[in-house]
């Protein structure tokens, strides 16, 4: 977010999860992938900028304008890997007070986005957003709006229209940042029957059914899981072939993880976790959280801090034992990718216009630098596309 804003059976689920991945995500055969960044855009930032990064050698190249679009914080890949989107976290778009959601061609070859058009994305700052497994729907969370909305997508990847809308009411103890709702992110569970929002402002995880024919998500029973007071949920991750998932909570710093009942679309937390061993600073902040595509490994960045704080998984419980942590390189690490064959983790240092790339041990979860330092302007987001 701007400175501003930053400011729910175990062996059912487990065999509902089982060979279920996002196509994003799985890892075809190739050496290399199309890294597009999104940004927030100023004086020396245009858009989504592109670069290749070869998994063979972890070399990645310079970045380069893509497309231009303003503040593209977040973005989509579609799983025909033909389509991404962007949302604008803007406050305005077409006279009312919305922000936008862009969509792009992509080429899989040449790596070039071609844009399609813009649709309001039904709230106030849009910062995340993903797109279900027919690639019929993109779900968007606005965080200034307090929101969550659906658009259709049409066979040539154009927006099309609004089809579900979630509008969050209240807050929480946190006078300054949650004094109201702030949807933070948006995730569907492997099997794309369940919507997740990680709503900051209201210390909730809100759970939704989400019918991908039509487009519509409605509350679950019960619907939501809360988090302790202050805690701050922001982003959320499922376990890619287990039935667990975790919200990171960006204002108190922990991880929070959850047994999942993909049957019911349920959640049972556990006990959080700490993402540091010391006191976590006001001035600290986490913000991504994403699990190794192996299943063994979680991590989550923390801003101020500055570092990407690593966790192993009992595969059996779902349960995180801290692993250390990964510094080099790192200031205000926004968001970070890890590469689909799960080698090697690129972060993006949105206060230092950097991408610092770490090759990730296949047995123990650690970082390794690998020395590169690329730079890119205010990096906020990763996403790889397999080039082609």
């Amino acid at each position: 977010m701007p400175a501003a804003m930053l400011l729910a059976g175990v062996t059912c689920a487990a065999t509902l999860f089982l060979g279920v991945a996002d196509a994003e995500d799985s890892a075809p055969k190739t050496d290399k992938y199309w890294v597009y960044i999104g940004t927030y855009t100023g004086p020396k930032c245009k858009g989504i900028y592109r670069l290749v990064l070869d998994t063979t050698t972890g070399k990645l190249t310079d970045g380069e304008l893509a497309a231009e679009v303003v503040n593209p914080s977040f973005l989509a890949i579609h799983p025909s890997r033909h389509f991404l989107y962007a949302v604008s976290e803007v406050s305005e778009f077409g006279g009312k007070p919305t922000g936008s959601v862009t969509a792009f061609t992509l080429d899989p070859a040449s790596g070039k986005l071609n844009k399609l058009n813009s649709l309001s994305s039904g709230g106030d700052g849009p910062c995340h957003l993903v797109v279900d497994r027919e690639g019929k729907h993109v779900l968007v969370a606005n965080y200034a709006g307090g929101n969550a909305s659906v658009l259709s997508i049409g066979p040539d990847g154009r927006l099309r229209t609004s089809t579900g809308f979630a509008q969050h009411k209240g807050s929480s103890v946190n006078k300054e940042r949650q004094e109201a709702a702030h949807a933070h992110s948006i995730n569907l569970d492997p099997a794309g029957h369940t919507a997740v929002v990680a709503d900051l402002g209201l210390d909730k995880v809100m759970v939704y059914k989400y019918d991908s024919a039509k487009g519509t998500i409605t509350p679950a029973d019960p619907p939501f899981v809360a988090t302790a007071p202050g805690a701050g949920p922001r982003h959320f991750a499922f376990h890619p072939s287990a039935p667990f998932a975790y919200a990171i909570n960006e204002l108190d710093g922990t991880v929070l993880p959850l047994r999942f009942d993909a049957e019911h679309g349920r959640f049972t937390a556990m006990k959080p976790v700490a993402t540091l061993s010391e006191p976590f600073k006001p001035e600290y902040t986490t913000a991504e959280v994403q699990v190794h595509p192996s299943g063994r490994f979680l991590y989550g960045s923390i801003r101020g801090q500055n570092s990407i704080a690593i966790f192993t998984i009992d595969q059996k419980t779902g349960e995180l034992s801290p692993a250390g942590h990964q510094a080099t390189g790192i200031k205000t690490p926004r968001n970070f990718g890890i590469d689909p064959t799960g080698k090697f983790m690129i972060v993006a240092n949105q206060d230092s216009d950097s991408l610092v790339v770490f090759r990730i041990n296949p047995q123990t979860g650690a970082l390794t630098p690998t020395g590169q330092q690329v730079p890119v302007p205010s990096p906020v987001c990763v996403k790889f596309v397999p080039r082609q």
